[in-house]
């Protein structure tokens, strides 16, 4: 992977991490056309991941600092237990269990046999016509105020199948959000704060299994001959994944409050198809790298 690679990487990951389209479907596929036979991986995918995390804890810092703050306030004994806040802190720890437990189970079919494109094209399909079905059809009349703990954990479940690619972390929750019946401001905002846990988690443990063999220069050079992520790669993409992906929060925050999700659903089936026909003439290899 040379410089220009991890540009495109990065450009990709900060324009789709946040919205229902699944970021790690468009690294797969993209990270196949931009290198034949192989692929970002994984690791690429985890650790680049941070970048758009890091937007997220920016757009919605007060909020997050307010929370925190205000948990561990509470868990000392200093605050109410009953306070908004602090039960959103509480929601947020139960959310993330689910893929936390999951990802660690199945970590390797994740890095290997669930990056098959056959799945991700099936999943970006399927999980399309959900997302378009719930927001036509979901009532949409709950906000946070009403998110309960049962509903919190099923928002958690749903955030697992990004494990994935080809879900969407964040279509994955706000479709399971809207089929609540909360409304898509809710839905998403939640959706958001639940990914940060998660995200980070994932992205430092694979950063500290794939970072520090490359700060060796024979490292380095080995996997710049074998067309592997460099550290520079790597770096490279993360800021740029962050500088997109904090645009992007700003101006999908502001598209849902007036319109629906139709676009992304119609987007979705036309990637999964145009990438099933593309596996099909031999174009792609379902299994790079895999």
């Amino acid at each position: 992977m040379n410089l220009l690679d991890a540009i495109i990487l990065g450009i990709v990951q900060g324009l789709t991490e946040f919205l229902p389209i699944s970021s790690s479907a468009h690294l797969r596929i993209i990270g196949e056309l931009l290198m034949p036979g192989k692929e970002p991986g994984a690791a690429f995918t985890a650790v680049v991941q941070l970048g758009t995390e890091t937007a997220v804890l920016i757009y919605f810092w007060r909020d997050i600092t307010r929370i925190i703050g205000k948990w561990f306030r509470a868990l000392a004994g200093k605050g109410p237990q009953s306070d908004p806040d602090v039960r959103m802190g509480w929601l947020v720890i139960i959310g993330s269990i689910p893929i936390g437990v999951l990802g660690l189970l199945f970590e390797n079919a994740i890095d290997s046999t669930l990056r098959n494109l056959y799945i991700t094209a099936a999943m970006l399909i399927l999980f399309g016509l959900l997302l378009g079905v719930a927001d036509r059809f979901a009532p949409q009349r709950k906000s946070l105020e009403k998110l309960t703990f049962r509903d919190g954990i099923i928002f958690g479940l749903a955030q697992a199948l990004a494990l994935i690619p080809g879900v969407s972390r964040s279509g994955g929750t706000i479709t399971a959000g809207l089929l609540m019946g909360y409304t898509r401001q809710a839905a998403a905002r939640y959706a958001f704060l639940l990914a940060v846990p998660a995200v980070f988690a994932s992205g430092l443990y694979k950063a500290l299994e794939a970072v520090p063999p490359l700060l060796t220069a024979e490292n380095r050079q080995t996997a710049a001959a074998a067309g592997e992520p460099t550290l520079a790669a790597i770096i490279v993409a993360t800021l740029i994944a962050f500088v997109i992906g904090y645009a992007v929060i700003v101006w999908f925050m502001k598209l849902i409050e007036h319109r629906s999700y139709l676009v992304f659903v119609v987007y979705r089936v036309v990637i999964g198809v145009l990438l099933l026909v593309l596996l099909a003439l031999g174009v792609i290899d379902p299994l790079a790298g895999s």
